[in-house]
């Protein structure tokens, strides 16, 4: 029986393999591959805004979920200065005669989302290859809406810590799905653009933060905590009433081996009056691609990002990622505090 299943399994991953090598010698697609490829390569940055106009669009409706998520860098480094906040969440101190978040608390509030993000970034991977980048951001942007309660009505730290680690979950996930949607709905051209407006949106969210806060945080009533919490809701609904109509990646989909499917998403996300673009090419482009990325990845996994070339690359973009925070973007959550 055990023989049974080990040859029905070598037989599906050979007719895979044989299904990839059928179609990278396929003269057809290979040539439509190629043209499609020169075509992308040669066009210009006007030619692609005037051809992907709602790619960018919808790339820049997604990637704004990353403002609440800017927000928050400094929405709870700002409160810390509010005297209701300190007094309903944290404890008197004798020594300073005031009410204050003890040093404890305030690393468990500020790692907390951080903890709830790292999970969403790993759970945010395995959903959006399921079930594609549209449904999961929809997903975490109902269950952002639902935490943000949480947060509201936290009657105390301790519950306060659970809402901030909850919601760190769908902030996680929106960091993996917006560069990700974002590089495979645009040509190559538009990708730096669309891939730094994701940065652009943490500094929006923080400039947010900073007005918020700032109008409320002199406030001695409970809202001038509640008011900072509950502006969280103003992005995920709107964002959500955009998405439902959003077109899914075609590259996701030819991965799922919907070539229809990628074909009506890339109409979706073009401009119909451009002779020179070919649908069939270019999602013979992707599928080409895809095959390639599937040959090359066979036998590998996330223990070879740490050998050899690898190991440079994965230094790179680790080294990329921390110029944010070493250049003092967590630091600016505290500026209330110390004003």
């Amino acid at each position: 029986m055990a023989a049974e299943k080990g040859d029905e399994f070598a037989t599906e991953k050979d007719h895979g393999q044989v299904q990839a090598k059928d179609l990278l010698d396929d003269e057809t697609l290979v040539s439509d591959a190629k043209r499609a490829t020169d075509v992308e390569q040669e066009m210009s940055l006007l030619k692609a805004i005037k051809l992907y106009p709602k790619a960018i669009g919808w790339s820049v409706l997604l990637s704004s979920t990353l403002i609440m998520e800017g927000y928050d860098l400094v929405l709870l480094g700002s409160l810390y200065a509010s005297p209701a906040f300190n007094q309903k969440f944290g404890t008197y101190s004798a020594e300073h005669d005031k009410w204050v978040v003890s040093a404890a608390w305030q690393s468990g509030l500020s790692n907390g989302a951080r903890a709830g993000e790292i999970l969403g970034l790993i759970l945010a991977g395995w959903v959006s290859d399921r079930y594609g980048y549209r449904m999961t951001t929809i997903g975490f942007l109902i269950l952002m809406i639902l935490f943000i309660f949480v947060l509201f009505f936290a009657p105390n730290v301790q519950v306060l810590v659970v809402g901030e680690v909850l919601c760190g979950i769908p902030w996680g996930a929106f960091q993996s799905v917006t560069p990700a949607y974002a590089s495979e709905v645009a040509p190559v051209v538009l990708r730096p653009y669309l891939t730094t407006f994701i940065n652009m949106c943490w500094v929006i969210g923080q400039f947010f933060a900073a007005a918020v806060n700032r109008g409320s945080v002199n406030r001695l009533d409970e809202w001038a905590y509640k008011i900072p919490f509950g502006v969280q809701w103003v992005w995920p609904i709107p964002i959500l009433a955009g998405l439902i109509f959003a077109p899914e990646s075609p590259w996701w989909y030819v991965r799922h081996g919907d070539r229809e499917a990628a074909k009506a998403s890339l109409l979706r996300l073009t401009s119909r009056n451009d002779p020179t673009f070919n649908v069939d090419e270019t999602v013979a482009m992707i599928e080409y691609t895809n095959e390639l990325e599937k040959r090359t990845k066979q036998g590998l996994g996330y223990r070879d990002c740490f050998k050899g070339i690898d190991l440079r690359r994965t230094e790179i973009v680790v080294g990329i990622w921390l110029v944010q925070t070493l250049g003092g973007q967590n630091l600016m959550g505290y500026f209330s505090y110390f004003l």
